[in-house]
């Protein structure tokens, strides 16, 4: 397992079996929080579980895709043609909306699409299913932390526009959405955690007619990418 990881192998996430201590323990810790993979502790039953088979005490799941380093990846970025755009995503843990995502997210020409660690869909092969390949050809980041990833990006002059239904909200068309912008998603029911809706340069409500219910995370996010696509073609026109 540590030489795996430690050769670059797609891993989506690390169980580790509770109890175990000694050297691997301490090297597998270490390595996980260098690379930006999940490690959870869990019982030897659920090890058993998973593997139905011999495990040592350690089993990992490997990803359908590579995780890349925002920051190391952001020079490609800001040097594009077109401004920065990045899609955030918050609690999206059902993979056929994340993958349903990741496919919009290809079509608008996406910069980035940026995870975090814990909490997220896993790129396995239903989100690569339901993301028609984009899976495989988008950038997929993985952060440690929202809210300092959020910072990260305010610092360098990008807009985090924030999706929410509060009656405060603007209007998604009133929105500029033409500079260097990242849009934040949450999961459907709870929607995003307070601190990033307050930490948002702005808060964009999609307009919908009946108000028994709001629109689908990944039919949100396309509606978004669209008007965001507009308005930077619009802008374009001499």
């Amino acid at each position: 397992m540590v030489e795996a990881i430690k050769a670059g192998q797609p891993v989506e996430k690390v169980f580790f079996q509770q109890g175990l201590r000694g050297e691997v323990e301490r090297e597998l810790r270490l390595l996980t929080r260098e690379r930006g993979i999940p490690l959870q502790v869990v019982p030897r039953e659920k090890l058993d579980r998973l593997t139905r088979g011999t495990h040592q005490g350690v089993v990992a799941w490997l990803s359908a895709v590579v995780y890349r380093s925002l920051e190391e990846e952001w020079p490609v970025i800001e040097a594009s043609e077109t401004p920065p755009l990045l899609v955030l995503l918050d609690g999206i843990t059902d993979v056929r909306n994340f993958g349903a995502i990741c496919r919009s997210a290809e079509c608008a020409g996406v910069h980035a699409v940026i995870v975090p660690q814990s909490g997220a869909a896993p790129a396995n092969e239903d989100a690569m299913k339901a993301s028609a390949g984009a899976l495989a050809r988008i950038r997929l980041c993985r952060v440690r932390s929202l809210y300092s990833t959020m910072e990260w990006l305010q610092e360098r002059d990008v807009q985090v526009i924030a999706t929410g239904l509060a009656p405060s909200a603007s209007l998604l068309f009133d929105v500029n959405l033409s500079g260097p912008t990242a849009l934040l998603f949450g999961a459907e029911g709870a929607g995003l955690a307070p601190k990033l809706l307050r930490m948002a340069d702005a808060v964009a409500r999609i307009p919908q007619v009946a108000d028994f219910d709001s629109y689908n995370v990944s039919v949100a996010a396309g509606i978004c990418l669209y008007e965001t696509l507009r308005q930077r073609h619009m802008s374009e026109r001499p």
